[in-house]
């Protein structure tokens, strides 16, 4: 997440997860509105994000080498956010949702 410091009054919900279990969220945010998340992962292997409702492609891969994933998304009556990482993946995934 260095490659994005400012956290500001933007910031929405963060956090830092193994893994091996993944993020699930299910954030409380006001439909119609855009948002951004930002998540990187440090280790081996790769990971992949998923929305449900499920969007158009049917994930977006973040590779364990500490690179920053973005994605936009707006907001319907709820969304959910995981990131599951594959059967070789090792490490920690950071994460973060920014209103744009």
């Amino acid at each position: 997440m260095d490659a994005v410091t400012d956290q500001g009054p933007s910031m929405v919900e963060s956090g830092v997860e193994r893994v091996s279990d993944g993020v699930h969220t299910q954030p409380g945010l006001p439909a119609g509105r855009s948002y951004e998340l930002t998540v990187v992962c440090a280790g081996a292997g790769e990971a992949w994000l998923f929305f449900t409702p499920s969007r158009t492609a049917p994930g977006k891969a973040v590779p364990c080498d500490r690179s920053v994933v973005f994605e936009r998304f707006t907001t319907g009556k709820s969304v959910r956010i995981d990131v599951r990482g594959d059967a070789r993946a090792t490490g920690m995934i950071a994460w973060r949702i920014n209103t744009v």
